[in-house]
C-alpha cells in the first residue's frame, strides 16, 4: 500500500489488487465494426471519425485568473510568517481543482469512447516535443499525454484494439473511398 500526502494536505492510500483475467471486458459493442480515428487538437480536442467533435474544456486557462490572483497574494507573504502558509494552500487547493477536473473529464471521455469502439486509432504525438514553445499552455492544459496513455490502458483491458498511427501517415490527404492520395502532394491512386 502506498500513501500519499497532496500539498492541500489530504491523504491518499492506494493499493494494487489482482483479479482474474478477462474480468473487465466488456460486452461486444452493438456494432463489432465500430472503429474510430481521433485526431487530438488545441482549438478543439479531438475529431473522431465522422466529424464528431469533442470540444476542449481548457480547465486550466478557465482557472489561470484565480490562480494569478492567489499567487500573487502568496508572493506578498514574509517567508515564515503563518499567513504564508495560508497562501499556499490556496494556490494549492486551485492546481489541486483543475487536476481534479481534467481527470474527471478525460476518464469520462476515455470511457465513453472505448464503451462506443471496437477499434481505436490515435495519431502517435511526441507530446514532449509539443509542449516547448509557443502552445506549451494549451498543450500542458490539454493534457493529450495522459489521455492516450488511459485510452490505451482502458482499450487493453476491455479487450479493444488500440493502434498508435505514425504522424507521418498521409490520413488527411487519403480519399476514404477510393483510397488516392490528394492534397498539394498529391500522386494519385494507392
Amino acid at each position: 500500500m502506498t500513501v500519499v500526502k497532496t500539498p492541500t494536505g489530504k491523504y491518499f492510500a492506494s493499493f494494487v489488487v489482482t483479479v482474474a483475467d478477462l474480468a473487465e471486458v466488456l460486452e461486444p459493442v452493438g456494432d463489432p465494426e465500430a472503429e474510430t480515428g481521433i485526431d487530438l487538437g488545441i482549438k478543439s480536442f479531438a475529431v473522431l471519425r465522422g466529424g464528431k467533435v469533442i470540444e476542449n474544456p481548457k480547465f486550466f486557462a478557465r482557472m489561470e485568473r484565480q490562480l494569478k490572483k492567489a499567487q500573487r497574494a502568496f508572493s506578498r507573504k514574509q517567508k515564515g510568517n503563518r499567513n504564508r502558509e495560508k497562501a499556499r494552500l490556496k494556490v494549492a487547493r486551485v492546481h489541486e481543482r483543475v487536476r481534479a477536473q481534467r481527470e474527471d473529464w478525460l476518464n469520462k471521455q476515455v470511457k465513453a469512447l472505448v464503451g462506443e469502439n471496437q477499434a481505436l486509432y490515435a495519431e502517435d504525438l511526441n507530446v514532449k516535443s509539443l509542449s516547448h514553445g509557443r502552445a506549451a499552455k494549451s498543450v500542458h492544459d490539454a493534457a493529450w499525454g495522459a489521455f492516450l496513455r488511459k485510452l490505451e490502458s482502458k482499450a487493453i483491458r476491455r479487450g479493444r484494439t488500440f493502434v498508435k498511427v505514425a504522424p507521418d501517415f498521409p490520413s488527411t490527404r487519403l480519399c476514404s473511398t477510393c483510397g488516392a492520395l490528394t492534397g498539394p502532394k498529391g500522386l494519385g491512386p494507392v
